[in-house]
């Protein structure tokens, strides 16, 4: 058996008028993430995260924020990608534990939603999903947010 851990970290600031996406999940539609794709934070750390445990390039050399393929993609594509990586190099996603700090929106309402989508994104039960919100505590200038995962890789 092959274990891989990868971490993958994500933060974008806050923008009026863009529709925030968490994990797949439509959250907000009064503010959303500034980003050249959708600006799933979320889905873009865990890529990344993916990538990481795997040895690969990260998200940002694969999917340039100039290349206007990517212009408003969701982010979904993204990680549909690394999991196709993982998927040939012979691995499965053991578990994933993930944080979003961010003082707005509140994660806690979300968060089984955001677990569903996940699952289904990914392709495991919810209960190898941990999915925790934040708040800053004062750290920082509030006006954006940071998820952060891990992931753990098994090859059998």
């Amino acid at each position: 058996m092959e274990l891989r851990i990868g971490f993958g970290f994500d933060s974008h600031e806050f923008v009026e008028g863009k529709l925030l996406i968490l994990g797949g999940v439509e959250i907000e539609k009064d503010y959303g993430l500034k980003g050249h794709s959708d600006g799933d934070a979320l889905l873009h750390a865990i890529t990344d995260a993916i990538l990481g445990a795997l040895g690969e390039r990260d998200i940002g050399e694969i999917f340039k924020d100039t290349d206007p393929r990517w212009k408003n993609a969701p982010s979904r594509i993204f990680l549909e990608k690394a999991l196709e990586v993982m998927s040939e190099k012979g691995f499965n996603i053991s578990n994933i534990d993930c944080v979003i700090v961010a003082d707005r929106p509140k994660i806690a309402p979300h968060k089984e939603r955001i677990k569903e989508s996940l699952s289904k994104l990914l392709g495991i039960p919810k209960e190898r999903i941990s999915l925790k919100g934040k708040r800053r505590e004062g750290f920082c200038e509030g006006n954006g947010l940071v998820c952060m995962c891990t992931v753990l890789l098994v090859k059998m």
